[in-house]
């Protein structure tokens, strides 16, 4: 018999619903099967894509950082002032928490918190991390250079307490149902801390 044809559109429209359902249901509560039926695809295919559920969220782990990248990279080319870009991001995280109704959070925190027996996958979610955290601190510290934060503390380590904090405001943010957190910690940090 025939293999299918790989296609990289379906491989594609895997890792989009894949993406919705590990952030919804988590890496354990999301069945392979039911990724497939959603786009469509029968289950003796999943294999022409990706060796095992493991493979499939590395690959999504892999585009879920991706997108974090591009959305950094358009909040940073929106202003002329590294800052500035660096609450656009926020703030579109921010409203789209808002449009989701609170649910959801950050799938790299979520899947963190749940696979660290995998190797393969805190690897995956540490060099996610680690992209969002440099583009972050390459913000920050052009606007070091700029004058406009501190440069007593390493951006990198700027960089490393916002994200960490945001974090910790997520989990409030989805606790008590409100966005009010998240705007505490950019608040503390960004008008605050921060501050040179």
């Amino acid at each position: 018999m025939a293999r299918p044809r790989r296609s990289d559109d379906t491989r594609a429209l895997l890792i989009e619903e894949g993406a919705a359902d590990l952030l919804s249901n988590g890496y354990h509560g999301t069945g392979i099967k039911q990724v497939l039926d959603k786009v469509g695809v029968p289950k003796g295919s999943f294999y022409n894509y990706f060796d095992s559920k493991e493979t499939f969220a590395r690959a999504v782990i892999e585009h879920h950082s991706l997108c974090i990248q591009r959305n950094l990279a358009d909040a940073f080319g929106s202003t002329a002032d590294p800052l500035g870009g660096v609450r656009v991001f926020f703030a579109r995280q921010t409203d789209e928490f808002v449009r989701t109704e609170f649910s959801g959070g950050c799938l790299l925190a979520n899947l963190a918190a749940e696979l660290e027996g995998s190797d393969v996958l805190r690897e995956e979610l540490s060099s996610a991390w680690v992209a969002w955290r440099d583009s972050v601190a390459s913000a920050l510290r052009a606007a070091q250079a700029a004058g406009s934060v501190r440069e007593d503390i390493d951006a990198v380590d700027l960089a490393d307490l916002l994200l960490e904090s945001w974090e910790g405001a997520v989990i409030r943010m989805k606790l008590q149902r409100t966005v009010e957190p998240l705007h505490k910690c950019l608040k503390r940090l960004l008008d605050d801390y921060f501050r040179p």
